[in-house]
């Protein structure tokens, strides 16, 4: 958990960088009281499966 505190108070830009395994289809935020709870799920990794030849 990654917890800021500034003085300044109106609008304010922050930006930063997204780790590659990040779900950016299902990223959500909330503002809650003046607290800005962002949730940035992982990528499911592909599992690996058995497939069975016959013939």
């Amino acid at each position: 958990m990654v917890r800021r505190h500034t003085g300044h108070i109106g609008q304010f830009d922050c930006r930063t960088s997204l780790p590659l395994n990040s779900d950016t289809e299902y990223i959500s935020a909330e503002l809650t009281n003046g607290v800005l709870a962002l949730r940035v799920p992982k990528v499911e990794k592909a599992r690996p499966h058995h497939i069975e030849i016959t013939g």
